[in-house]
């Protein structure tokens, strides 16, 4: 598929901001004590982030003023699904900020943040089965495409949250979360790795034998289907060679998990913000490799008639 950048920022973004919330949850349902001042700028922060990575998501539409539309099919897509609990959520982490800030007590200082676990999780779910219920990509039609998307969404979230909170010098914070956001760095490498190996193993049910009915082996195909470049050309594959892939790989699993795992068991370590911050920034250009990696190496059956071959 050819990656939009568009979708990757958002994915991207709205990963990261969920495991924000999902850390800054935990942490005040379980009695971490956390500056007030500290948890209304972490969730400042994933406001932010959610409302970036929705704004970033517009830009992929061809007719925006129609955008609305989506929610209508909620009764069987899963798009319609997610574009419904994301500005939920969105609104849900806005209400926790300004209760804060109104200095509100119980029951919205548990009820809130309890919501947001859910919420995050539902949205991941959601975003995830857009993908994983596309049966004739085989690639995405798979459970490890929801836990996927779970776990490094968790991972980019623990890490954003532990660097600020070293920041703000949160010092039980990190002391919490620093080995859950390098348990789930290590866990999203282990789930990432292992759907690479499935879909390097894959072989596809959709070949130009069973799409012609030509069973030789010799069959090669020699146009494209088309005399002229189309929507099917440019949207459905994403022109890049084998080693541009291959490059690709190394590079997010280095960037977005191996490196991040280091410099967490660094800051495990010896303390301090500095290999906080340089996890955070490291994984940030990972993760969006990653997600580029996730929709380039799906091969769409109908490539078999439309892609470019010599």
């Amino acid at each position: 598929m050819h990656p939009a950048f568009s979708i990757l920022l958002f994915t991207t973004l709205a990963g990261a901001a969920q495991g924000l919330v999902f850390a800054l949850a935990l942490a005040v349902l379980f009695g971490i004590e956390l500056a007030p001042g500290f948890l209304g700028l972490a969730l400042g922060v994933a406001e932010v982030l959610l409302v970036a990575g929705l704004a970033a998501s517009f830009m992929h539409l061809g007719r925006k003023t129609r955008a609305w539309r989506a929610v209508l099919m909620w009764r069987t897509s899963w798009m319609s699904r997610e574009v419904i609990v994301l500005p939920a959520f969105i609104a849900l982490v806005a209400l926790w900020w300004l209760s804060l800030r109104a200095g509100l007590g119980a029951p919205w200082s548990w009820l809130l943040p309890l919501l947001a676990l859910g919420g995050a999780l539902l949205l991941w779910y959601c975003t995830a089965m857009i993908y994983a219920c596309l049966r004739f990509i085989e690639e995405w039609a798979h459970p490890l495409t929801i836990v996927n998307f779970t776990l490094i969404g968790l991972s980019s979230g623990l890490v954003l949250a532990c660097a600020m909170a070293a920041l703000a010098g949160e010092a039980r914070f990190v002391q919490v979360f620093g080995p859950f956001a390098l348990g789930a760095t290590l866990a999203a490498w282990a789930a990432r790795a292992t759907a690479l190996r499935r879909n390097a193993g894959i072989r596809h049910k959709s070949t130009l034998q069973s799409a012609t009915g030509i069973r030789t082996q010799k069959l090669v195909q020699k146009s494209m289907g088309m005399s002229a470049g189309s929507f099917n050309t440019r949207e459905f594959f994403h022109g890049a060679s084998l080693a541009v892939l291959g490059n690709m790989k190394l590079g997010f699993l280095l960037l977005a998990f191996v490196l991040p795992a280091f410099l967490l068991a660094w800051g495990l370590t010896v303390g301090g913000a500095q290999p906080w911050v340089l996890a955070a920034l490291v994984q940030a250009p990972g993760l969006l490799a990653e997600r580029w990696f996730f929709f380039a190496q799906a091969r769409h059956p109908q490539n078999l008639y439309y892609q470019v071959v010599s």
